[in-house]
């Protein structure tokens, strides 16, 4: 698997485990959901986010194009 592939994978899980917290255990969850949509509109224009270098350490390589964290 590919690092920009995990990092979908990871974001898109996050964002909606937090929501699902967000609307059965706490409001406070959606902090969650802001951050890694924050994250996510910063590598837009950086190109760089702290998971890639987490899921590198794992061994995962590039695999392509990819819009954000390529």
């Amino acid at each position: 698997m590919s690092v920009e592939r995990a990092l979908r994978m990871i974001a898109g899980t996050v964002v909606l485990v937090s929501v699902a917290l967000g609307t059965f255990v706490s409001p406070n969850w959606y902090w969650l959901t802001a951050f890694v949509g924050l994250n996510l509109f910063q590598s837009a224009f950086t190109n760089w986010c702290p998971m890639m270098a987490v899921l590198r350490k794992f061994g995962l390589r590039g695999g392509g194009s990819a819009g954000c964290c390529s």
